[in-house]
């Protein structure tokens, strides 16, 4: 990749940044571009967010559907393999994206029909419809969820990490824009069907937008970085999140040789092939001569030394606090805790998490993947103050917990959440536990059960 592609991108976003339309610098595009790499759009984005050229994250997203379209039908298109398989991770994107599309024109249709219509009885039954159908799309959530904390983490483990921090921001932006659309629907007998329709193709056009960005940037980032057993740990995680509208109609399952296998054949054909010209020397050094045309050529080879297997038993009792645990029986403790616990390192890395109850049930959803991630990289961008001030008061010591909790309506259940500074006995600060835990059935209790013993 030419690093004055690079500079010539940076400059064209800057322009555009700096008040240029995008028919102004279109020429300068063409003129140097017949197709665009997404990796190209990614590292430019990353060079503007972490140059000195005071292009901030809230400057590229709010230009973010201005950068899209001036990329729109010139970004490279990619092929991978197995990519059109139903349950490959990819196929699974498109397919909610068509069934999200589907659903928008549904609700445009059902909005039509409600304006031509003065039958109070059907107005009703429209109404009916609407919600159903706003309810299926509110299922994008699900599909930006399993985005953001399957797909984003290995992105920023290949160095992309400002896309997905500018497409969770817009993410965000989108979700608040189907609120407000559906709150107007919910209301739409009073507000009228001209304020209805307005702030749902207000959201409508966004969504759109995203499905382009999806589709056409980042799909193309990820096919050209990600490799198969990246694709295969989002397909592996993806159940703990669930899918928008549609379901995989299999699993996805590609055909694998492990090199074991392929080594071990190949050594065997090797040396039935050679063995006549191989000779063992006494440092173990092997020594094959091949016979050419011109005369001989000697191969020496002599193998690494393989490093001692890990003998580590988890079953052996430790010095564990005031008394002895196994590796596992403080594993088994740890996931029987009746809460979810979240450890986070003084590097602010995300180090653990316990399995208290399986994935598709956590409260906060956590996955392998996320293991390893800055914690500032975890969350929405708009709670990167938040995270940042609370981390900071804990790490310098101004604070030794924060508390906080809210009612989660569509679960059912009232959430407490607990920040807690890990220090160790001289009182250094070791990281940050995080611990929630469901309350709602605490605060159900309408009668106190405890008897006293005399």
């Amino acid at each position: 990749m030419a690093d004055e592609r690079i500079e010539i991108l940076k400059s064209i976003l800057l322009d555009l940044h700096h008040g240029a339309t995008a028919e102004e610098v279109q020429e300068q595009f063409n003129k140097h571009f017949t197709g665009v790499s997404a990796i190209e759009i990614s590292l430019m984005e990353h060079e503007l967010m972490n140059s000195d050229t005071g292009v901030t994250f809230e400057d590229v997203m709010s230009l973010c559907n201005v950068h899209a379209n001036f990329f729109k039908g010139a970004v490279k298109n990619v092929e991978v393999a197995d990519t059109d398989h139903p349950g490959h991770p990819v196929q699974i994107f498109k397919q909610e994206n068509l069934a999200l599309r589907a659903a928008l024109l549904r609700i445009r249709r059902l909005l039509d029909t409600y304006a031509q219509t003065d039958e109070a009885e059907m107005k009703t039954e429209l109404e009916k419809g609407l919600m159903r159908q706003l309810g299926l799309v509110g299922q994008f959530d699900i599909h930006y969820q399993r985005k953001e904390e399957l797909m984003f983490p290995i992105m920023e483990k290949y160095g992309h990490d400002s896309p997905p921090k500018v497409m969770w921001g817009v993410d965000d932006q989108i979700r608040e824009l189907f609120c407000e659309a559906k709150t107007a629907a919910e209301d739409l007998s009073n507000l009228g069907i001209e304020q209805a329709r307005a702030t749902f193709e207000n959201f409508a056009a966004e969504f759109e937008a995203m499905i382009f960005k999806e589709e056409s940037i980042l799909l193309m980032i990820l096919l050209e970085s990600f490799t198969q057993d990246d694709w295969l740990k989002i397909a592996e995680e993806s159940d703990a999140y669930g899918y928008a509208i549609i379901k995989p109609a299999e699993k996805w399952m590609p055909a694998r040789q492990s090199f074991t296998e392929a080594e071990k054949e190949a050594a065997e054909k090797t040396e039935s092939e050679a063995a006549a010209s191989e000779e063992l020397v006494s440092d173990g050094t092997i020594q094959q001569v091949i016979e050419t045309p011109d005369g001989q050529v000697t191969i020496s080879f002599k193998p690494k030394k393989k490093k001692a297997e890990n003998n580590f038993d988890r079953q052996t009792q430790q010095s564990f606090g005031h008394g002895y645990l196994s590796v596992e029986e403080a594993n088994l403790i740890l996931n029987h805790l009746p809460m979810e616990i979240t450890f986070v390192n003084k590097e602010d890395i995300f180090q653990y998490y316990n399995d208290s109850v399986p994935a598709d049930e956590m409260i906060f959803k956590r996955t392998p993947s996320q293991v390893g991630r800055n914690v500032e990289l975890c969350h929405p961008p708009k709670f990167l103050e938040k995270v940042r001030f609370i981390f900071k008061e804990l790490r310098e010591g101004k604070r030794d917990k924060f508390v906080m909790w809210f009612k989660s309506e569509s679960r059912g259940k009232f959430v407490h959440v607990t920040y807690a500074a890990v220090r160790d006995k001289a009182g250094e600060f070791q990281g940050v536990l995080e611990y929630v835990q469901d309350i709602q059935p605490f605060r159900d209790i309408e009668e106190d059960f405890y008897r006293g013993v005399d």
